[in-house]
């Protein structure tokens, strides 16, 4: 005898229907995906009950069930968020009334800036040859000189086609989250780093016999993963002494904190690191406020 299908509940359904509108405005497959494993776990806990019936104590509760498996304030508040995301949608949609989400505060965070290198330390990565752990230096090289010098995220790098770089206008075209598209500068150095790369790169394409449009290759003339790009840099900056919790991330950071400590504008920052929002550009001022402060405490007299 077949096992009859579990009846799909009014939240199942609408979640997928959100989904499906998250896809239609391109939402990327990360956030996507983030979003599924989130809400799918909120339908379950309120199971087959009504949007009628799922007020903010109930949400409460999904929250008070998620710290109870173990999960962190970052987790929780990242749940809150997508049931927040979802009640937005299903209130344009005339599906609720009203977003009880709204009323469930979000977990406190821990205000932890990342630690970000100095420029002293950046300038010694990325100055002098590559270590010998670098299988590859002249791409090695080019890849911490975009991702530092351009400020992309690990994801954008490997996305860039070798029809996206505008060497004599200096400028590489980036494809960023929900697929928006940016011009991106690049300077001298980057520029000196493509000139000894690019012949390298052909060459491989010639003995692996591969015709890819990817910019940045693997030795077997494919295009890289995320996953190889951050071992690649933590092993170069581990070697070059920099810390062991160095990822490509962390040279944007270094990127946005170092162009505002030397006196860029915050909304030119905004633009080229692709942020939708001013605020989260923000976070770079905590960062070069807390280099500021460093300094003082280190240098002036009054301080020690």
């Amino acid at each position: 005898m077949m096992r009859e299908k579990p009846i799909r509940t009014v939240v199942d359904q609408s979640v997928d229907q959100f989904l499906r509108a998250l896809g239609e405005r391109n939402a990327s497959l990360h956030t996507i995906k983030a979003y599924a494993n989130d809400l799918g776990t909120f339908a379950d806990y309120v199971g087959d009950a009504a949007f009628s019936a799922i007020d903010h104590v109930r949400i409460r509760g999904f929250l008070s069930r998620l710290y109870e498996r173990g999960l962190s304030k970052t987790s929780v508040a990242r749940s809150l968020a997508a049931v927040r995301s979802f009640y937005r949608w299903l209130a344009r949609e005339g599906l609720v009334e009203q977003n009880p989400a709204a009323l469930v505060a979000t977990p406190k965070l821990p205000q932890n800036l990342p630690r970000v290198p100095t420029i002293e330390e950046i300038n010694s990565v990325l100055d002098g040859k590559m270590p010998e752990v670098a299988s590859f230096p002249e791409r090695d090289h080019l890849m911490l000189e975009l991702l530092y010098g351009c400020g992309i995220r690990n994801s954008e790098l490997i996305g860039i086609d070798m029809d996206d770089v505008r060497v004599a206008s200096e400028v590489v075209l980036i494809r960023g989250k929900g697929k928006k598209e940016r011009y991106v500068p690049f300077g001298d150095s980057a520029k000196t780093a493509i000139a000894a790369y690019l012949p390298v790169r052909q060459k491989i394409l010639s003995d692996t016999k591969k015709n890819t449009p990817a910019f940045v290759i693997n030795q077997r003339g494919g295009r890289l993963t995320t996953r190889s790009v951050g071992r690649i840099v933590k092993k170069i900056a581990v070697a070059k002494g920099l810390s062991p919790d160095v990822h490509p991330h962390t040279l944007r950071h270094a990127f946005g904190a170092h162009m505002l400590e030397e006196g860029a504008d915050l909304r030119a920052i905004q633009e080229m690191l692709g942020h939708e929002r001013l605020s989260t550009t923000q976070r770079y001022t905590q960062l070069s406020m807390k280099h500021v402060l460093a300094v003082y405490d280190q240098t002036h007299p009054r301080a020690k």
